[in-house]
């Protein structure tokens, strides 16, 4: 038996079985690679959520689940059973769209009955099921309203108790929020996952913006390139990234290049300094490494003190109590530090060193030219 089947052989046992299960999928697009042998796993009424920037292959992964895509290998399992050639209307998972796609020329009730009509439900029994699920989604009074006399954001929760009408054992969202302002997706996404919370549903969903991730998220599945990087609760992706895009690509941070010299305490930068670092256990002294750090990992010291990086202060931008401050340091390179709001101003020199009250840097292979 191949370790792939061994694997898939796992995810089938029934002490082991996840709700909603995703067995190596991979899938092409001609020559294009959008998805490798990816296998994520989903509990009971978790909420997952996937996120990477255009082109990652997240909505294509989102589609496999929904059927309207086939992989050319691998499976998917919702509460055992295989569904990976069943049509999307025999899965019982729900979608919510990122357009919403709701039917303009009927009123909010029509289009959360539409579903359930056409599975042929009786009339009594749709009336009911719109009702409690308009009253799920706090739209309750609403059947009558025209789909233009709502807002945006009533507009996402239509919908959704579309969606959740049918009783799906799946949740499936693409984007849900994007069509809305800043203002407005904040709110919503509250409602949304207060929603989600009531209803108990097993919700996969699809997004690129890391606050929505992290929000609705239990946990966050990040992709790039088609492949999973890391799968962790929101806290585990920005405190102890697996690899350097999701250092890079999850929270803000910054990249310093630097050599691997754990017989001097660490990461050994151009201008000299040494910094301890977190992850450098499996580099070779004398690697060619990167150095990420987050804002909160880095302060301005009061003086040239060992391990200081000196250069100027070129941006700040106020965050309240505190502000965020581009420092250019000697070299060319600019890191990024949270501070006190009167650490300096633009034009400032300063010197740059770890916090050791903050997430220590750490270390990756140094990323090809």
């Amino acid at each position: 038996m191949t370790e792939k089947a061994a694997k898939s052989d796992n995810l089938q046992s029934p002490a082991r079985q996840s709700f909603l299960v995703l067995d190596h999928l991979e899938k092409r697009f001609g020559d294009l690679l959008v998805t490798a042998d990816l296998s994520l796993s989903v509990e009971r009424s978790e909420i997952v959520a996937l996120l990477g920037p255009s082109g990652s292959g997240k909505t294509t992964v989102l589609r496999l689940v929904a059927g309207f895509e086939t992989p050319d290998s691998g499976r998917v399992l919702a509460e055992g059973e295989d569904v990976t050639r069943l049509p999307p209307e025999r899965r019982r998972f729900g979608m919510v769209f990122q357009h919403y796609a709701l039917f303009p020329h009927l009123d909010v009730g029509e289009n959360v009955a539409f579903g359930l009509e056409a599975r042929g439900m009786p009339r009594a029994e749709v009336e009911r099921r719109v009702a409690e699920t308009l009253a799920a989604v706090d739209l309750a009074g609403f059947e009558r309203r025209r789909i233009g006399e709502i807002s945006g954001g009533q507009q996402q929760r239509v919908a959704l108790a579309r969606a959740l009408a049918p009783q799906p054992r799946v949740l499936l969202l693409d984007e849900p929020l994007s069509n809305l302002d800043p203002t407005l997706r904040e709110r919503t996404r509250r409602e949304l996952k207060r929603i989600i919370r009531r209803v108990g549903i097993t919700t996969l969903f699809v997004t690129h913006e890391q606050d929505e991730a992290f929000d609705l998220g239990d946990r966050v599945a990040v992709l790039s390139a088609g492949r999973l990087e890391q799968v962790g609760r929101p806290e585990e992706l920005y405190e102890e990234p697996a690899t350097r895009f999701v250092a890079t690509f999850v929270g803000r941070s910054s990249v310093l290049a630097a050599t691997w010299e754990p017989a001097r305490g660490g990461a050994l930068l151009p201008a000299g300094a040494v910094w301890r670092a977190a992850g450098g256990d499996g580099f070779a002294p004398g690697a060619a490494v990167d150095l990420v750090v987050r804002p909160e990992g880095l302060k301005v010291s009061p003086g040239p003190e060992p391990g200081a990086l000196a250069g100027e202060i070129s941006g700040r931008r106020y965050a309240g109590r505190e502000a965020f401050f581009d420092v250019a340091l000697d070299g060319g390179t600019t890191v990024e530090l949270l501070g006190e709001t009167d650490a300096g101003k633009s034009g400032d020199r300063v010197f740059v060193v770890p916090d050791p009250d903050g997430p220590p840097p750490r270390v990756f292979p140094r990323a090809k030219e």
